[in-house]
């Protein structure tokens, strides 16, 4: 019964998801916001609603190991396996602006993650807070920019949901996120003490991907139309999104404190951040065997922290 619930959690995590970016993205074009501010903010919460449902819930319950690890667990799995399976259906154009700038502050929140963890052996309330004003600066920023180099031209080609069915969307997905969050941690802790697995083990591998079904679908469905464009923006987006906000409003509600290992996967994380920014900055995109290269590594990576 307990896989049952498990798979159930993971059902509602993407489904609750998708409801809320469709209902959110339906209200605020009723409002003639910018389709690129819609991406940037509302997109970007929905499809790490899952990681925020989980995380949050878990550091309410005490479940600090699934609350750090589901986060840096869904990173690198971003990272590697989402832009790298998207790398091998076709090649990656990468947006030199994303790089300069998003890429950037990715790469210094994952080195400010892993400082840290190794210093502070966990994030407590100060460093929570921390990340929660870098998280205000960098939205108000990038909405900005948004707003300063868009041409407010109307998306015509999105049918817009009439606002009173967008409410229910939006009510009902994160109801379904909320529920599926609670059942997600429920059932894999309790999964986890029956195969005598760690937290850590459970957060890192089947709570990381399924957290990160969003992104996957999404990005996959964006290169299967020649949109990979879209894909590394996607991930880098909810990347920070996971480790400025989830980690930091998780953090505040209840201090997270790390394992040793922790350290290990932190830094990982660091290290395939900066692979993924080298790779991309090479020639300008993610190639097919540069994607075979970073799902690779994310297997062994895998299989690593199976066998440890």
């Amino acid at each position: 019964m307990v896989y049952i619930w498990l798979i159930l959690g993971f059902v509602c995590l993407v489904g609750g998801a998708n409801f809320f970016v469709e209902g959110a993205s339906g209200v605020a074009r009723k409002l003639n916001v910018p389709s690129v501010v819609i991406g940037l903010t509302i997109v970007a919460f929905g499809t790490s609603a899952p990681e925020a449902a989980v995380s949050i819930d878990a550091a309410l319950k005490g479940s600090n190991a699934i609350a750090l690890n589901n986060v840096i667990g869904s990173n690198i799995f971003n990272l590697l396996a989402v832009v790298g399976i998207c790398g091998i259906i076709h090649a990656m154009p990468v947006d030199k602006a994303l790089l300069k700038f998003d890429y950037i502050v990715n790469i210094v929140i994952t080195i400010l993650l892993l400082g840290f963890v190794l210093f502070l052996s966990g994030i407590d309330r100060i460093a929570g807070v921390v990340f929660l004003l870098i998280f205000i600066a960098y939205m108000v920023y990038t909405i900005r920019l948004a707003l300063k180099g868009s041409n407010e031209a109307k998306d015509e080609k999105k049918k817009n949901l009439p606002i009173p069915l967008a409410i229910v969307y939006i009510v009902g997905g994160l109801a379904l996120v909320v529920f599926g969050g609670d059942k997600v941690v429920e059932s894999a802790s309790e999964i986890a003490l029956m195969f005598g697995m760690s937290e850590t083990l459970v957060g890192l591998t089947i709570v990381a991907i399924g957290t990160s079904l969003p992104e996957l679908v999404t990005s996959i469905v964006a290169s299967s139309k020649g949109e990979n464009a879209l894909a590394l923006g996607n991930v880098v987006g909810s990347n920070i999104f996971n480790i400025i906000f989830i980690l930091a409003f998780s953090s505040v509600l209840n201090p997270i404190g790390a394992e040793v290992m922790a350290v290990y996967d932190t830094f990982f994380l660091l290290c395939a951040s900066l692979m993924v920014y080298i790779l991309a900055k090479n020639d300008g995109e993610i190639s097919k065997k540069e994607g075979l290269a970073m799902v690779a590594a994310y297997v062994a990576y895998t299989v690593y922290i199976i066998l440890r």
